[in-house]
């Protein structure tokens, strides 16, 4: 039987009707915003002003702090403005206005299709080349890529992982990634192995993607023949199981390791890299492209043009419905990701960031939740629980103002999987009210750190 995780999780149905359809570009639009505010950490800092022309790839925003990154502009034409304009929460966040004229690329940029399957032998120089292409986590932590890769003394990697699960429902870019650019997502994992300094790479997929395993095996097969960089590097397929594809998880089913609380992956010897973000790396080191666009599924029983679209960093949300018809009359909510885990959108005006994976239309059907009624105290929500957590507790102390007893039965450590919720008979909202707990709890974390 195949690999999975040790502790809780569900089994939501797949619903992956986006499957079947190839990746197609989108057009570029007229204008786009790209916001400086788009990877965990510092924001980055504009380095061009209103009136400048930039092209295709051309940095437009710097590191604002160690863990930062580079954003690049994903169009040619004229900066408009530097201003904030609102987020798909509706909050507001500064942006870099471009009006779109032609598409000329920055010079040394490889568009080709010609893979390249020859590693650079320079570490440093490939680090580097990760860090100005602004290279991040692609799966939607979005953590600056170089810092992940660069383990602080005294912690070392015994394993690199390269997360193909996708085990969030309706989602399929990951899926058609792994199908079209498999030799590529290999030759990126290749790199971040190098880079590492592990022997082992493991490219875990789920059972319900078999079209994705097979190819990657032969993929791998077909490149071992041409290097030894290829070593090493496996293709796992796990146990289908929600959410397989939250790093602590995986670790588990990879390496039947546990991440203790408070902890990172690093602590039990591994890293984890999204399927996205290794071909982001191969485009980086190997093309010297930069992250200027990403792979995402619009999708829904409600929408009538299931995609999976290759769209600039920045397009409107508003125009990638309007090219695939707009949208649909009873559709009642948008979820920027899977159901699980994604968040309603607020402002459909609003650009897509690096780490936009999907949009999804919710009917008001799919959306109705069940009245809440009283906990029957059947423990559902703890055997779901992925982190061993107690949800049922945490909504008690939450709703009690127990700020202690929060932290010391690990609200922080909740990963916002939505398990509990789905399988509460209840209906009690649970995952509501740990992450607004969760979320204090976090402020009150850093603020005391900040005292020492």
């Amino acid at each position: 039987m195949n690999r999975t995780f040790s502790i809780g999780g569900v089994h939501p149905h797949d619903n992956k009707i986006s499957r079947g359809c190839a990746i197609e570009t989108l057009p570029v639009p007229e204008t786009v915003y790209i916001q400086l505010s788009q990877h965990i950490g510092a924001p980055a800092k504009p380095i061009v002003a209103v009136g400048d022309k930039v092209k295709v790839g051309q940095p437009i925003a710097e590191p604002g702090g160690f863990v930062s990154a580079f954003i690049h502009s994903s169009v040619s034409g004229t900066v408009k403005s530097i201003a904030p304009r609102k987020d798909l929460a509706g909050n507001p966040q500064m942006a870099v206005e471009i009006a779109v004229e032609g598409d000329e690329w920055l010079e040394g940029i490889d568009t080709s299709d010609t893979l390249l399957t020859d590693i650079p032998s320079d570490d440093k120089a490939i680090l580097a080349k990760i860090r100005l292409g602004g290279v991040v986590g692609l799966g939607g932590a979005t953590f600056p890529t170089h810092v992940k890769l660069s383990p602080p003394p005294g912690k070392k990697c015994d394993m690199l992982i390269i997360n193909g699960c996708e085990c969030e429902p309706y989602l399929t870019s990951d899926f058609r990634t792994l199908l079209e650019k498999g030799e590529q997502v290999a030759v990126g994992t290749a790199i971040l192995k190098q880079v590492l300094g592990v022997d082992q790479a493991t490219i875990a997929i789920e059972e319900n993607k078999p079209e994705a395993i097979a190819h990657m095996e032969e993929v791998l097969a077909s490149l071992r023949k041409l290097s030894s960089n290829y070593a090493g590097i496996r293709v796992m397929s796990l146990r289908k199981r929600y959410p397989q594809g939250g790093e602590k998880q995986l670790i588990d089913a990879v390496m039947h390791r546990q991440v203790p609380s408070g902890a990172l992956p690093i602590d039990v010897g591994a890293v984890v890299q999204n399927v996205a973000t290794a071909l982001a790396v191969y485009d980086a080191v190997q093309k010297n492209k930069p992250v200027i666009d990403n792979s995402i599924t619009v999708t829904g029983e409600c929408f009538p043009r299931q995609a999976n679209l290759l769209v600039r960093v920045g397009t409107p949300l508003s125009f990638i419905i309007d090219y695939l018809g707009g949208v649909p009359e009873d559709a009642v909510k948008v979820i920027s990701g899977g159901p699980m885990m994604g968040r309603a959108i607020a402002n459909l005006d609003a650009a897509t960031l690096k780490g936009t994976s999907s949009l999804l239309f919710l009917t008001a059907a799919q959306t109705s939740r069940r009245a809440e009624t009283a906990c029957i105290r059947c423990g559902k929500c703890a055997d779901a629980c992925p982190m061993g957590l107690e949800p049922f507790l945490l909504v008690r102390l939450a709703r009690a103002g127990m700020t202690a007893e929060l932290e010391e039965n690990a609200v922080q450590d909740c990963i916002e999987c939505g398990c509990c919720l789905y399988s509460c008979p209840a209906g009690i909202p649970l995952l509501d009210h740990i992450r607004m707990a969760k979320g204090q709890m976090l402020g009150i974390i850093r603020s005391r750190n900040a005292k020492k």
